[in-house]
């Protein structure tokens, strides 16, 4: 079965963009360059929800990136609201997400990377889909902005399988999903 990893950069306390989704207190690393450059050649899917893939959108348009996407990666917005204009390589999933992806994960492939905040998270970590979570915890206090997590109707138990201290002082944390 496909593993899924959910994670990214966030602040010690819990947050993954300012209130109004600035990201201007990241700091980039050569150590967390160097393990995204690891990762990604085992992806070849990515699931995001709706607000993601709008902020990717914006984000690909203010940078005039065109389409510079990995032919190779599949990915899937999930979004029960609103249509989008179609997009290389972007299936837009408007059924349940829990078993779309449950399904996803019995085929074949490589590993599957949710990108995001936490509502679609929530949807997968509570349906026990998710396998892997790992973060990049920055050293600041936000105070308020997008939240990683979001509260669940269940705990969610854990196992560190990896730790990295930065030289700028972040921390990388991998974590595999135990239930």
């Amino acid at each position: 079965m496909r593993k899924i990893t959910f994670g990214g950069a966030n602040s010690l306390d819990n947050f993954i963009a300012r209130p109004d989704g600035g990201v201007d207190w990241l700091m980039w690393g050569d150590e967390a360059a160097e393990i995204t450059k690891d990762y990604w050649p085992n992806v070849d899917t990515i699931l995001m929800g709706r607000k993601t893939f709008e902020v990717a959108l914006k984000s690909q348009k203010e940078n005039e990136a065109g389409d510079s996407g990995d032919s190779h990666i599949k990915t899937y917005v999930f979004s029960r609201t609103k249509k989008f204009k179609r997009h290389k390589g972007v299936q837009v999933v408007s059924e349940n997400a829990a078993e779309f992806v449950r399904d996803l994960k019995k085929q074949p492939g490589n590993e599957i990377c949710l990108m995001g905040g936490g509502d679609f998270a929530k949807t997968l970590f509570e349906a026990g889909l998710i396998d892997e979570i790992g973060l990049n915890v920055h050293p600041v206090l936000l105070g308020c902005g997008v939240p990683l997590f979001l509260e669940m109707s269940r705990q969610i138990n854990l196992e560190l399988i990896e730790q990295q201290l930065f030289k700028n002082g972040c921390v990388f944390l991998r974590y595999r999903v135990l239930n």
